[in-house]
């Protein structure tokens, strides 16, 4: 091991492996150019949702709305989570990173391919919304981006296990196992790994049939293409959870109560999670009514049980830290006295809440056979997923950024009154959107028309209750309250790294 390529952190005491902190630095700033570029859309998608604004026409609405879920929903989280696996692998492990040249082929790969497919999205070619569904047709090099990114993503994923190899080879770590935030990341991997295969197995059939080689039965593409849709979501849970136990460690002091059970919980993810992605196809005549409520009703909640355990295990293992500190007194002082001024705690706590309530209940709620087939095409299923993705995971990587920026960048964070308000501004804004969405959906609002009110012109007339419009107010309100939150995440990242103070 070549000790000119390290530093030690003076905070941690981990050596740092200089080569993967330069990948760590590139892929944590594309990743946030790239929320900037999806919350932009966001703005525009929903200041057109809203019936009181409705700015956009009919197909830059459904074009920002292209642009804004792959952006978010792949672009933004993957690379932010390539960032996260060399910080998982590389410095946890003080390690070094297997092969960083490979690592820049991943993120060259990953670059140009959302740059491609972005370019194709906002000039128009292809107007498919994220999931693309045929007969929708969008230019070749839509999909030419979407493989691309794919592949350099995967390539990013095997750095990581190769360079897991290389530590435990090395022993680079003392421990008898990988510590449990590299553990619940080797999950993401795994489940990384299997997603993104499934990705370039749909992805590259419907490059050749748009380019007229071959042909694309529709219920083929949905049944493949849900396997990477919705378990690229799980990737993200599991390097969510295992952000939320690192934010606990480095702010608090917070170690699992029970480890092994973690790890278990984790495992259960690997074995199960994906299992969900069938209920996007409930309301399909692929599978017997039998399946689906086998599917729904049993086997998804094996993933749920994770969920459970994580969702005890992290707040208990806080308030059990924040205990032993002195905070006994009643059964609340220990949450009264907690680090509320750190953006890193607050954001994990906000995470916390969104993703297991207005995510979580919902998601087991709306998954089921009986429910879904009334859910599933309204408002009310994107208002559950802006609760786990947005709520959820895109909070956790807010958050933990305010640790990045010192450990990785060696910057004090700019701006800090700023970075304090950040996370409630998004939390609560959306907390609005999410409630707003599922609440209108109840009424039926549908989940990506462009004109509610008169429906493009239709014919056929419909009115909806006055209260649709007052929580659809709530949801623009909230939009409005995080976008604020956004932008002010950009602000103080991309100020820190320009104008932050160094430090030693």
């Amino acid at each position: 091991m070549n000790e000119q390529e390290f530093r030690t952190c003076s905070v941690t005491g981990l050596k740092v492996h200089l080569p993967a902190e330069k990948l760590i630095k590139a892929n944590t700033i594309t990743a946030v150019i790239f929320i900037a570029i999806g919350g932009l859309a966001a703005l525009g998608a929903a200041f057109t949702r809203w019936p009181a604004f409705h700015i956009l026409p009919a197909e830059w609405f459904y074009r920002v709305l292209t642009a804004h879920g792959l952006d978010m929903l792949i672009v933004w989280v993957i690379f932010f989570e390539v960032a996260a696996l060399y910080i998982g692998s590389a410095v946890l492990l003080n390690s070094r990173l297997a092969a960083p040249t490979v690592g820049w082929i991943s993120y060259f790969l990953m670059l140009g391919g959302a740059v491609l497919t972005n370019i194709m999205v906002l000039s128009g070619k292809a107007d498919v919304l994220f999931t693309s569904y045929p007969p929708l047709m969008a230019h070749p090099f839509y999909y030419t981006g979407i493989i691309l990114f794919a592949v350099g993503a995967l390539i990013g994923v095997f750095l990581f296990f190769a360079t897991l190899y290389k530590a435990r080879k090395e022993k680079t770590y003392t421990a008898q196992s990988f510590p449990l935030v590299t553990f619940g990341l080797f999950a993401a991997a795994a489940i990384a790994t299997t997603t993104l295969l499934h990705g370039a197995g749909i992805y590259i059939p419907t490059l050749l049939w748009s380019l007229g080689l071959t042909g694309m039965d529709p219920s083929a593409y949905r049944l493949v293409w849900w396997a990477l849709g919705h378990a690229s979501q799980q990737i993200n849970v599991c390097a969510m959870i295992s952000i939320w136990y690192l934010i606990g460690a480095l702010s608090v002091g917070m170690k699992p109560i029970n480890e092994k059970l973690c790890r278990t919980a984790f495992v259960l993810y690997i074995l199960f999670i994906n299992v969900a992605s069938e209920h996007h196809l409930l309301v399909d005549p692929v599978f017997s009514n039998a399946h689906k409520i086998w599917n729904t009703g049993y086997i998804m909640h094996l993933a749920v049980l994770a969920s459970m355990i994580h969702a005890l295990a992290v707040p208990a293992g806080m308030e059990v830290a924040l205990r032993k500190q002195g905070y006994t007194k009643g059964l609340f002082e220990w949450f009264k006295m907690a680090p509320w001024g750190n953006p890193a705690f607050s954001g994990a706590i906000l995470s916390i809440f969104m993703f297991g309530f207005l995510g979580g209940i919902t998601g087991v709620t709306f998954g089921t056979e009986q429910i879904n087939i009334t859910a599933h095409n309204t408002w009310r299923i994107t208002g559950h997923f802006h609760g786990t993705v947005v709520g959820g995971t895109t909070m956790a990587f807010m958050a933990v950024t305010y640790y990045i920026l010192p450990l990785i960048f060696r910057r004090e964070v700019w701006a800090m009154k700023l970075a304090k308000i950040q996370p409630w501004l998004f939390g609560v804004g959306i907390t609005l959107v999410s409630g707003g969405m599922m609440l209108a959906g109840a009424y039926g609002v549908p989940r990506r028309h462009w004109d509610i009110v008169n429906f493009g012109g239709s014919p056929f007339a419909f009115s909806w209750d006055p209260t649709v419009y007052m929580w659809i107010g709530v949801f623009g309100i909230g939009a409005i309250l995080a976008a604020l939150g956004g932008i002010a995440y950009v602000v103080v990242t991309l100020g820190t790294v320009m104008y932050g103070k160094k430090l030693a």
